[in-house]
């Protein structure tokens, strides 16, 4: 039986003091694929920031990979987030810095030292995004969903066991949303848990999986209906 990498037991989430979310259960085993959905401001990003850390947890019971959220130390944010990788809408790639350094600036911050060992990781991660010909490429000559790819490849640097989605496509347009979907669909089908927050109801139509959605402060889940 698959193990669970996150695990919440009523939870308030809150933002700026104001409860968003109460009391929030939720269970994702490893290699799961979630979608969770909702209007701006129902609570999708606050709930992806609690699970990272960005937001302090106040009230419930709530492991991801190994770690207590209840009380988390400063100091062991790092390590958290170490074990996931963390998609962003705006993709946060450092500008001044091709795609190569890019990733080796990440790994140096996470102790690797070995140099051909992080260009063989570097290679490694740019291949299963199908980017390692754009390694000396800056930023902003990638299109956003090349940009994209690119930000996906460092989460896997670490080897994370969830990877948090937060609006991934929410950037890009149409037919490009569908290939970082994809990108991402590939890299949980190889045995890594998802949990991708969107708004994008198109892409859950063309790949339909376990979907929750945030409204009126809670959250729950919703049966995807044939068209």
């Amino acid at each position: 039986m698959a193990s669970s990498v996150v695990h919440l037991q009523n939870v308030s989430i809150f933002q700026d003091k104001r409860a968003v979310l109460t009391d929030v259960n939720l269970d994702v085993k490893q290699g799961d694929f979630l979608y969770i959905i909702g209007k701006t401001g129902s609570g999708k990003s606050s709930l992806m920031k609690t699970l990272y850390a960005d937001l302090p947890l106040e009230q419930g019971e709530a492991q991801i990979v190994d770690f207590n959220l209840k009380g988390l130390k400063e100091a062991d944010i790092p390590f958290l987030r170490r074990k996931i990788g963390i998609v962003f809408q705006d993709f946060q790639l450092l500008p001044d810095r091709n795609v190569y350094e890019n990733m080796h600036f990440v790994l140096r911050a996470t102790g690797w030292k070995n140099a051909s060992d992080m260009d063989a990781k570097i290679d490694e991660v740019l291949s299963r995004v199908d980017m390692q010909a754009f390694a000396k490429k800056m930023p902003h000559q990638l299109s956003g969903g090349e940009q994209q790819r690119v930000a996906i490849a460092r989460t896997l640097l670490n080897d994370p066991e969830l990877i948090l989605a937060d609006e991934p496509t929410g950037n890009l347009d149409p037919q490009t949303s569908v290939e970082v979907l994809e990108v991402l669909r590939k890299i949980n089908a190889n045995g890594k848990s998802v949990i991708m927050a969107t708004h994008d109801y198109a892409l859950l139509l063309k790949f339909p999986s376990k979907t929750l959605k945030c409204e009126n402060g809670t959250l729950f889940e919703v049966v995807q209906r044939a068209v």
